[in-house]
């Protein structure tokens, strides 16, 4: 097509941008379409595959006219940019109600979940096309009649879909391009219509139910639906560089998705069972929307696997390794537990101080001159020269300033510990909420994870870049067991008295003794090292250890019998405050506390200095 017709079709279809704003609200306001002239502009857009998308990272709505004049839709500018402005202002609106919308659709479709973003597509547009075309009475039924070749003989997917449609509009069937349809098809399009209007303004609700409804057309249709519709799927990547948040914890009724067959919202069966038919004021009550949210239905349910997280996140057009969601992962999960802000106190009442006296001169106000003094210095008057006025400062507060402590944190990855990229790994987690406790105090944090011998990697040094402290937490080794002695030798060898001071910490569990019973590279025993990085550090040191209830009860055995005697002779001997924990869940709980207790500002009155035999 001619460039100069491309350039008219661009002119009329921003000329049509207010109207298809106002279809929604007078108040909507989103930014001017990207409007590409060829398919290398659309590319570089993100856009491919599809002639219109979205994006929810920026509310950008991107829309390549090559390929709209190619479909002969180009007299359908207000419809096709409302339909894109209600993916921004309607469904799914954010990138966080995306997210659990997809991740409702997957739980629906346990063999099929790669088929989730598809399907939450069809359900979008089923939820905007229904309003445009009865509310603001669009032709949206024109331009599925104008497409109705692309998704001719395209399976039972699309013939259920847009029988969805006629029944919603009223429309013969088969007039928007469908195929035959049987007594079952035909009883499920019935079913859908409804969903979509009950489930109009609880859109999630009826997420998980409409992908259960398509499920078994998507098991004997599936390639071929994909690929029939690859070019409607205009929010394939809407989520691409965003930042995802809310999606860690399902939502409490997340796994709740009936078939709408079994749905008594739909299918207006009686919610009352039948004991309570007796009961007057029960009698004949029916489900509605509003009648089956419990008040928990906004609460939160359990945290999700970080595979599943990662699976949702991709499916929505994050393209991010496992690591990169491991971080963003217990960054969310740890975001709870964190001590608040720290608040600017306010600043305590000073008295003037007079510090000496300077020249007055013309053009400085004139009730800043100290009469007293001028003439004490001279009879005669003269501005610049003998009048003077006096400087004043101000005396110092009594309240010192806090004082940040920094966190030197070593974190066991060797083969008894879980993968955080896989599955949840409490030591990653209280790790992530005691180094953000940190960050947010004014502190630095230095994190080392480690396995075997050579095996660790670390921050560069004391540092207060998130990311980078998140993302070695949430590395993996999974090897032997040795810790680094020369990493804690190096970081507090000469360091000086005046440096502020920092607290160690060590994770892991009964295989903390390699840190006291091996010698470093240099033939230095791991007791001398330990107790120099202690002492040098200023700021005490802990070790949280996975260990029986009855660890301490070893105390009374032989030394060559008990299995904590290192442990316990760090404790006693060097000072090493010891944590122990059950079970890997109470870590979470002790990382909020500490963090409480060591970074909140309202505690920065406790001593953090040299003994390390406070209560942490």
């Amino acid at each position: 097509m001619a460039s100069s017709t491309l350039l008219s079709l661009r002119d009329r279809w921003l000329a049509a941008w207010p109207q298809a704003l106002a279809c929604w609200s007078r108040h909507t306001r989103l930014r001017e379409p990207v409007l590409c002239l060829d398919n290398g502009a659309a590319v570089a857009e993100g856009l491919q595959g599809s002639f219109a998308m979205i994006r929810l990272r920026d509310q950008a709505i991107v829309v390549n006219l090559a390929e709209v004049a190619s479909r002969n839709l180009g007299d359908y500018a207000v419809e096709v940019l409302a339909h894109e402005i209600g993916h921004h202002v309607l469904a799914p609106a954010t990138l966080t109600d995306h997210l659990r919308m997809l991740a409702r659709m997957q739980r629906a479709l346990p063999t099929l979940k790669a088929h989730a973003p598809m399907l939450a597509n069809l359900y979008t547009d089923l939820l905007i096309n229904d309003r445009l075309q009865r509310g603001a009475e669009l032709r949206l039924a024109d331009v599925y009649r104008a497409l109705r070749s692309e998704g001719k003989a395209s399976g039972a997917v699309w013939t259920l879909y847009v029988r969805i449609y006629e029944v919603l509009w009223s429309l013969p069937r088969g007039s928007l391009g469908g195929g035959e349809t049987d007594d079952r098809l035909e009883g499920d399009a019935w079913l859908g219509a409804r969903l979509i209007r009950v489930y109009a303004r609880d859109l999630l609700r009826g997420s998980g139910r409409f992908a259960a409804l398509l499920l078994p057309y998507l098991v004997t249709d599936a390639k071929h639906a994909a690929a029939a519709l690859a070019g409607w799927h205009d929010t394939r990547g809407a989520g691409a560089g965003g930042e995802p948040v809310g999606a860690v914890e399902e939502d409490a009724d997340e796994r709740d998705a009936p078939h709408p067959a079994s749905d008594p919202v739909l299918t207006g069966e009686d919610a009352v069972p039948d004991a309570d038919q007796n009961d007057p004021e029960r009698r004949g009550h029916r489900l509605t929307p509003a009648s089956v949210q419990s008040p928990v239905d906004q609460a939160r349910g359990q945290a999700r696997e970080p595979f599943e997280y990662g699976q949702i996140l991709r499916s929505a057009g994050l393209n991010l390794t496992d690591h990169e969601v491991a971080v963003r992962y217990y960054r969310e999960r740890a975001r709870p537990h964190l001590i608040a802000f720290p608040r600017r106190p306010r600043p305590e009442g000073t008295d003037p101080l007079p510090e000496g006296l300077e020249p007055w001169d013309i053009g400085q106000p004139f009730d800043q001159i100290d009469w007293l003094q001028s003439l004490l210095l001279s009879p005669s008057v003269i501005p610049g020269m003998t009048l003077v006025q006096r400087t004043w400062g101000v005396s110092e507060g009594a309240t010192p300033s806090p004082l940040p402590l920094d966190l030197d944190l070593y974190v066991d990855s060797s083969g008894s510990m879980p993968n955080p990229q896989v599955r949840v790994s409490y030591l990653a987690l209280a790790g992530a909420i005691l180094c953000l406790s940190a960050l947010r105090a004014g502190g630095r944090v230095q994190v080392t994870l480690w396995s075997g011998r050579n095996q660790f990697m670390a921050t560069p040094g004391f540092c207060r870049d998130e990311f980078e402290i998140l993302r070695v937490l949430t590395g993996f080794f999974g090897g032997g067991t040795q810790f680094p002695l020369h990493r804690l030798r190096e970081t507090f060898a000469g360091r000086r008295p005046t440096e502020r001071p920092a607290h160690v910490m060590v994770i892991s569990d009964d295989g903390v003794s390699t840190m006291f019973d091996s010698d470093d590279e240099k033939g230095t025993p791991g007791w001398t090292v330990a107790a120099r990085a202690l002492a040098q550090a200023g700021g005490g040191g802990t070790l949280v250890l996975n260990l029986p209830e009855n660890w301490e009860r070893d105390r009374v055995r032989p030394h060559t019998l008990n299995p904590y005697a290192t442990i316990q002779r760090a404790r006693d001997q060097h000072g090493w405050q010891v944590h122990a924990v059950a079970t890997w869940e109470q870590l979470v709980r002790f990382a909020r506390e500490f963090s409480r207790r060591r970074f909140a500002r309202d505690d920065e009155a406790q001593p953090t200095t040299a003994a390390g035999r406070g209560e942490p």
